[in-house]
Parts: structure tokens; sequence; C-alpha cells
């Protein structure tokens, strides 16, 4: 894959309709050429203190002014450009953003949508690896990656597993 949009949410609280962050990077011709970063209103606007404190960091004063999934989505929806997503665990933050556009009342477009979650445990032995977290796959495969759970890094630290992994 040389063309795709990495991209990471964070939530705000167990409902996968909080989402508080989201964090994408584009890759084009197997380059990185634009990020994208911003912190959005939840819904249901309230934060469980284990994910302010002890994952992300992001907290209600944080977001009070912020945009909500709907307008957010807006703006990245064009950006993508049609690009495939590739997220790490999919299945977490595909069903956020699909979970977002239900509350919201908007159409979901059946984004091509893949993991490198799944891609690392297809290519990397388990023996050799132990886990397959995004900080962990980031580390076995030599790529430079910090503040786990901030959803930009995260993004940034998916889209170079998905370059490393597609070679």
């Amino acid at each position: 894959m040389r063309d795709f949009v990495a991209i990471d949410v964070e939530t705000a609280n167990y409902e996968r309709t909080s989402i508080c962050s989201i964090g994408a990077v584009k890759v084009r011709n197997g380059e990185i050429v634009d990020t994208f970063y911003e912190l959005v209103k939840p819904e249901p606007e309230y934060y469980v203190r284990r994910f302010s404190e002890q994952i992300h960091g992001i907290f209600r004063e944080n977001t009070e002014n912020s945009r909500t999934f709907d307008a957010v989505w807006r703006d990245i929806h064009p950006w993508l450009e049609g690009l495939p997503l590739v997220a790490h665990n999919k299945a977490f933050d595909e069903g956020c953003i699909k979970a977002c556009h239900r509350v919201y009342q908007m159409d979901y477009p059946d984004y091509q949508f893949f993991c490198t979650y799944v891609m690392s445990r297809k290519s990397i032995p388990r023996r050799a690896i132990g886990s397959y977290s995004l900080p962990v796959v980031c580390e076995y495969l030599g790529i430079e990656f910090s503040d786990h759970h901030n959803a930009l890094p995260d993004a940034l630290g998916c889209a170079k597993i998905c370059l490393a992994l597609s070679k």
C-alpha cells in the first residue's frame, strides 16, 4: 500500500460515540504528505477519569470549545480524497467512526479500511514480538514512536507500520 490515510481516534468514555480527538496521516506514493489533528467535543459529553488520567490526557476543559464530530468530519471527508483508511486495531477506530456517523445521522460511506494490527499478526511471529500493541510493533520494526494514545502520533506510527509491512 502506497496511498492511504492512517487514522486514530481517542474516546472520552466507554461509548463508541465519545470521540474526543482524531489524528490522521495522509500517505501518497509511499510518502507522508499531510497530517490532521483536532480535539472533538464528545457525545455523550462526559469523561471517565481512567481515560483522561491514565490513557490519553484529554479532559473536559480541553474539548469544551471544540467542534462536534459531524462538523470535524465534514472537513476530514474531502481531505481523505477517497483513499483507503488504515488503523491499528481497525475494529475500534472504524467502530467509533461508524457510531458517530449514526449518532449524527450522517451517511457512512463504505470506506475501505485496513488494519495494521492484523497485518502485524500475519507478518511477525508471536514469539519474536510477544505483543502486537502499537508501541511494541513500532519498536520491533525500528520505528521511532512516542506519546502513545495521542491520536496524531498513533496515526503516524500506524502509517509507518503500514509502509514497513507493505514493502
